[in-house]
């Protein structure tokens, strides 16, 4: 039996952790997801029109009033004028546009610069399409990133640099110095920049987020994808998005039309309704926000160390002061121990490391937080 072409282990870490939790029924913190409820509105909405009969197969480039809603939002946000008939295209979930951009673009031979920790959906398809991830770790305690590092790993093969801002799982943003040093990087270039924005509106303690959108020099060769997953409470709907310059979007929608085909069809027409009463994106944030603050507040007084998260629903957590493990082995233990399941940092690199770090999800029920939280509290310091 021939292999597959991507060169992935079978399992990987969070795999492993996922199931170990499921079998023992531990308090879960690790699945990345909300437990939180979705707009009843929103719900309505799409019973709606699915009843009035839309529920046919949907534009390539996504429903029209969809698009018109979330580039009217872009435009506003960033002072751009996109088009919304030409610059978006609405597609199956923020994974699928990565992906679809990453078959758009790279070819055997290209190279693909990757910041880690990052999720390990890229690099498997920068391989499939016959490239090379080129990884670039950020850098402890603060996640900075090196660019004189990301400078000397650039060369005449390099396709592509693919970003994560805010950054998932560490909730780092990337600081307008970030964007001139990226600018400047790939001025005279063919390098096409693909960021992930999903977190775009959950962002913590007064912190500013700088789409790549804001800046034109970068706007003018970036793919920039997002999604109301996580806002709304809809991750399971399958519905993101990708906007970027005409450009790239007529390259783009040439393989959308075959990976993506047609998406959800009623759950576009029930999104364009809503957004037009303009969402509360505050509220939103703020619920995120009370939640990192309910769980780290529980938190305090343990042997965990750790920097409060400035975005995503996510909080890294040191523990090199209660155990030498790696971060599979205490992760596995914290579950069959403690009934308490989290992630592994090593999820999120590429390679083994020895950060001592594990990743929890906040975007439970607060019950559910604070039994976790004292659960955490009560391990004690190594000896």
């Amino acid at each position: 039996m021939s292999s597959s072409k991507i060169s992935t282990p079978k399992k990987n870490s969070l795999a492993t952790i996922l199931e170990i939790a499921e079998g023992l029924n531990a308090i879960d913190l690790a699945i990345p997801m909300s437990n939180l409820a979705c707009p009843e509105k929103l719900i309505d909405l799409v019973g709606k029109y699915m009843r009035l009969g839309n529920n046919d197969y949907s534009p390539v480039e996504g429903v029209a009033k969809l698009r018109d809603q979330i580039i009217a939002l872009v435009n506003k946000q960033n002072k751009t004028s996109l088009n919304p008939n030409t610059d978006i295209t609405i597609t199956a979930g923020q994974a699928q546009a990565m992906t679809t951009a990453i078959s758009t673009f790279i070819k055997e031979g290209d190279e693909v610069i990757v910041f880690e920790p990052v999720q390990e959906t890229y690099a498997p398809f920068i391989e499939l399409n016959g490239g090379r991830p080129i990884f670039v770790n950020l850098k402890l305690p603060d996640f900075r990133i090196d660019w004189e590092e990301v400078k000397k790993l650039v060369t005449s093969k390099t396709r592509m640099i693919i970003i994560n801002n805010p950054q998932n799982p560490i909730g780092r943003i990337f600081s307008v110095e970030d964007l001139d040093q990226l600018k400047r990087m790939t001025n005279g270039t063919r390098i096409v920049i693909l960021s992930n924005e999903v977190f775009d509106n959950i962002v913590f303690d007064g912190a500013k987020f700088n789409s790549l959108a804001s800046v034109p020099d970068l706007a003018a060769k970036s793919l920039i994808v997002s999604s109301f997953g996580p806002a709304f409470n809809i991750t399971g709907w399958g519905i993101g998005y990708i906007f970027g310059p005409e450009k790239l979007m007529v390259e783009f929608r040439k393989i959308q039309q075959f990976q993506g085909f047609s998406v959800n069809t009623p759950a576009q027409h029930a999104l364009a309704e809503f957004l037009e009463d303009g969402p509360d994106f505050d509220a939103i944030c703020a619920t995120y926000h009370a939640k990192r603050d309910l769980f780290i507040k529980a938190l305090n007084g343990s042997q965990f160390d750790f920097v409060p998260t400035q975005s995503t629903f996510y909080q890294i957590l040191n523990y090199s002061k209660i155990s030498d493990e790696s971060d599979v082995e205490f992760a596995s233990k914290l579950i069959i121990e403690h009934g308490v399941a989290t992630v592994p940092f090593s999820a999120f690199q590429h390679e083994k490391t020895k950060h001592q770090l594990i990743r929890i999800c906040f975007a439970k029920p607060d019950e559910v937080l604070l039994e976790a939280a004292e659960k955490l509290k009560n391990l004690p310091a190594k000896s």
